[in-house]
């Protein structure tokens, strides 16, 4: 299956992606096409799920967790290294399919498969060390002669929703680190990227996953909240908007969740920074996937002092950013995920304008693709400065005081990442204790994530920590064995 999917040729019609359900591949019933942003014609075809097909899925996900359960770490380690080994293989495949299906440029795709395979390998050494405790009862005297053991036992069944931005690496997380842990997993794949959830999904298989470990159905909101309230699913892993986050928990319940759920994320350029490096830096992360990251730089604080210069080197280097065919290995901009999306960008690009920013670069589409546009000065109510623009647009503000800087982000609705450029170490550790987000990166914008590093928000970017150590965690619940008249502590 996975041969057939990476062959994707718009050419010669878009490709039939099946869903995985009951271990097996199947095509049935009806289906939707998905759009390449860029090309303009279906280039694939997923069937939705049916109630039927969602009942059979969960039945079966229930029947065989059992099964997964009693996996040894070291077999499932093995499936999750063969994976990363495939997916390095197949990087320039899986990326021209990320080209085709969402617009994304191949040297983006390429890197996100490159984390694609770090993520399963980490995944694969996290499942390695999973253990428990031996708890210490004896140093309380109603313990005294008893011994408690602990270890993580996997929850069963998990469900993992991703969205269309990193399609493939987000659901590496979910799905690598739900395996490793032991659990079985119901995949709902995004209604853009039906076939790169499927690539991954067949990488897992193809490296040995037993059949009865994963479940993957295509479909909308409709597909996600059935699977969201079935009594079946322990535990939920979501990426996406706060508003679907927020349905996902009123859908899901009392169940455990883990939700990251976007954001709004700001840069800080301070008078000391490497004004180039800062400039350079800012223009490469905040158009990377056409802004389409919850952590892209959509907001840049530049000290009073320095603002002018800084704002010509940032126009020098965006101005040099190449917009074009994603399958172009030189096009740094591609499409982004539909045309209503790269309207957004020029809608409130204009209307910052009009409420007296300036806007020196972009403020224009073609088609799905969204000129890179910088929006130099907006009012602090501006929509590019209090909203998720998820698009090619950054805005570039002055800034007078450190600490207000520091009030101004705190004020927002979303805390994933801030960036921050400086040489003062009182400056990092103020931002690091006062800033409210989950990561604070030095010398960096708020666009950088290593995969085997706790990557998650505070208020309405979400709760939880996407890696696979702590999702292993949010995968499995501890267990106690008590010993009653046998220790290892002695008696006396």
């Amino acid at each position: 299956m996975l041969e057939e999917i990476v062959r994707m040729d718009p050419g010669t019609g878009p490709v039939h992606v099946p869903a995985f359900i009951t271990g097996s591949w199947q095509g049935g019933g009806p289906a939707a096409d998905r759009i390449g942003p860029y090309v303009r014609q279906p280039v694939s075809r997923a069937p939705q799920a049916q109630p039927e097909d969602i009942r059979a899925a969960l039945a079966s996900a229930r029947t065989h967790a059992g099964r997964i359960v009693r996996l040894s770490p070291a077999t499932r380690a093995g499936v999750l290294e063969r994976a990363a080994t495939a997916a390095t293989a197949l990087r320039d495949d899986l990326a021209r399919l990320l080209a085709l299906e969402l617009g994304k440029p191949v040297k983006d795709g390429r890197g996100e498969i490159n984390r694609v395979a770090d993520t399963f390998a980490v995944c694969a050494a996290e499942a390695r060390r999973i253990g428990g405790e031996n708890l210490p009862v004896a140093g309380w005297a109603r313990g005294a002669g008893n011994t408690a053991l602990t270890f993580r036992a996997p929850l069963g069944v998990a469900l993992a929703i991703t969205p269309f931005n990193a399609p493939a690496n987000l659901l590496a997380h979910k799905l690598g680190a739900s395996f490793a842990a032991g659990n079985t997993t119901l995949v709902k794949s995004p209604p853009q990227a039906p076939a790169t959830t499927a690539a991954v999904v067949a990488l897992l298989l193809d490296a040995g996953m037993p059949g009865e470990a994963v479940q993957l159905l295509h479909g909308g909101g409709d597909t996600g909240a059935a699977l969201c309230a079935a009594d079946e699913v322990a535990v939920i892993s979501f990426t996406g908007s706060p508003r679907t986050g927020a349905a996902v928990a009123r859908a899901a319940g009392a169940k455990r969740l883990v939700l990251e759920l976007g954001g709004n994320a700001a840069t800080i350029v301070c008078q000391d920074a490497d004004l180039p490096h800062a400039a350079s830096v800012c223009a490469r992360t905040g158009y990377s996937n056409s802004g389409q990251s919850c952590i892209s730089v959509q907001r840049v604080y530049v000290h009073h002092s320095r603002y002018d210069e800084f704002l010509t080197l940032f126009e020098d280097q965006v101005r040099a950013l190449r917009t074009g065919d994603p399958l172009d290995p030189a096009t740094d901009i591609g499409a982004m995920v539909d045309e209503d999306a790269a309207q957004r960008v020029v809608d409130w690009a204009a209307k910052a304008g009009a409420d007296g920013a300036r806007v020196p670069l972009g403020g224009t589409r073609d088609g799905a693709t969204a000129a890179p546009t910088i929006v130099a000065g907006p009012p602090p109510d501006a929509l590019v400065v209090t909203h998720e623009v998820f698009g090619a647009l950054v805005a570039v503000l002055p800034y007078r005081d450190f600490d207000e800087v520091i009030d101004t982000l705190n004020s927002g609705r979303y805390g994933l990442q801030a960036g921050l450029f400086t040489q003062d170490l009182t400056r990092v550790i103020t931002a690091w204790r006062e800033l409210q987000v989950g990561g604070v990166i030095v010398n960096g914008s708020s666009n950088y994530r290593l995969d085997h590093v706790p990557f998650g928000g505070v208020k309405d970017s979400g709760f939880g920590r996407e890696t696979p150590r702590s999702m292993i965690e949010d995968f499995t619940q501890v267990k106690t064995l008590l010993l009653r008249g046998a220790s290892i502590w002695g008696e006396d």
